[in-house]
């Protein structure tokens, strides 16, 4: 696998094909660990960066998988593939913007991710299509340990895994969701339900996590403290809300198609005719407009496009995707007339249809 190769595939995550797909986009576990021999990252010399790097890298490398993962050194990528790998979820944004020898583990479907040297030593994702925490879990669980069986974790009896930020100690455990939201943000109930999460200690996060825009009405959440309780117990949390949120999206949708079918309808053709003639198109205005999309193609308002094609539109049209897809480095301006003329070509062949 090269990076490049990656510009023509999307991740086994966006292919729309999981449980409740229609609002769940993916389910991901993450695990913080740390190697007991070597202070946090935050701490390490950048000999001991290289030491923990070195020394993880040949345990990921032959970890007993179904098909081994390929490994980045990312001290050795430039920044627009660094932000590739950010926009397609595969390490975060501080790994992308660390220093020293950091690396990571990607399988070949991308619903594994290892990261080396983030803000833990060690941080280990799952991500899965749709509804799918309990599957995210095993994988994860048995990744972690056919590692734990090769190195020591800094744990205590007393906290459990120890880890640099004082939130993670405990499990080390994220249990995340990325909801599609739009009817809730139209109806302007989505505030609600962020509230009624909160009051529950559930975090609400945008697309590329903590501090980043809910663009496109998509939101992660996830729990925020893992002490005290178990993973199967915090995994259960995030599970029992969920089919509440989706129970009231769907009610939103529905209100808004009986309600007002008409303008609905109106409103979701606009953004397909916009998507298929623009000649020049920001980011967020195409999040903006594939989400409108998006709701109308669950919705049976447009039935010629697919889900899996909307999905990696999200993904295909960011910033760095732009770039890799033309081999060359372009300014906003230019961005904008390249990612029109990219989704122009990939909905050419699709034409709305009236009910």
């Amino acid at each position: 696998m090269d990076l490049e190769s990656l510009t023509r595939t999307s991740g086994e995550w966006l292919r729309g094909t999981g449980p409740e797909s229609d609002i769940v986009m993916s389910s991901r576990i993450r695990l913080a660990r740390n190697l007991a021999q070597f202070p946090f990252p935050s701490r390490c010399s950048d000999s001991s960066r290289a030491e923990i790097e070195a020394l993880l890298r040949q345990i990921i490398e032959r970890l007993p998988l179904p098909k081994p993962l390929y490994y980045f050194r990312l001290d050795n990528l430039e920044t627009l593939d660094r932000q590739f790998l950010v926009e397609r979820q595969l390490i975060s944004r501080e790994l992308a913007e660390s220093h020293g020898h950091r690396g990571v583990g990607i399988s070949e479907s991308e619903t594994i991710s290892l990261m080396v040297n983030e803000e833990d030593h060690l941080r280990m994702q799952v991500l899965r299509s749709g509804l799918a925490l309990d599957e995210c879990w095993q994988e994860i669980d048995a990744i972690d340990d056919a590692i734990e069986a090769e190195v020591n974790y800094a744990f205590s009896e007393q906290l459990g895994y120890l880890t640099s930020c004082p939130t993670n100690v405990g499990t080390g455990i994220r249990v995340s969701v990325l909801l599609h939201l739009p009817a809730l943000v139209i109806t302007k109930e989505v505030q609600k339900v962020f509230q009624a999460l909160q009051k529950i200690g559930l975090a609400v996060r945008g697309l590329y996590g903590e501090g980043s825009q809910a663009m496109g009405d998509f939101y992660q959440i996830s729990n925020q403290a893992t002490l005290g309780m178990s993973e199967k117990d915090l995994i259960k949390k995030v599970k029992d809300v969920v089919p509440n949120i989706l129970a009231y999206e769907r009610r939103a949708r529905n209100n808004l198609v009986k309600e007002n079918r008409q303008s609905l309808h109106d409103q979701v053709s606009r953004a397909y005719g916009n998507l298929r003639h623009a000649q020049t198109i920001s980011s967020e205005e195409t999040m903006h407009l594939l989400s409108s999309v998006r709701m109308g193609v669950n919705l049976g308002l447009i039935d010629d496009i697919e889900i899996p094609t909307i999905n990696e539109l999200f993904i295909l049209t960011q910033p760095a995707h732009l770039q890799k897809l033309r081999h060359e480095r372009l300014e906003s301006a230019e961005r904008n007339v390249v990612r029109a003329s990219y989704i122009r070509q990939r909905l050419a062949d699709v034409h709305p249809s009236s009910h």
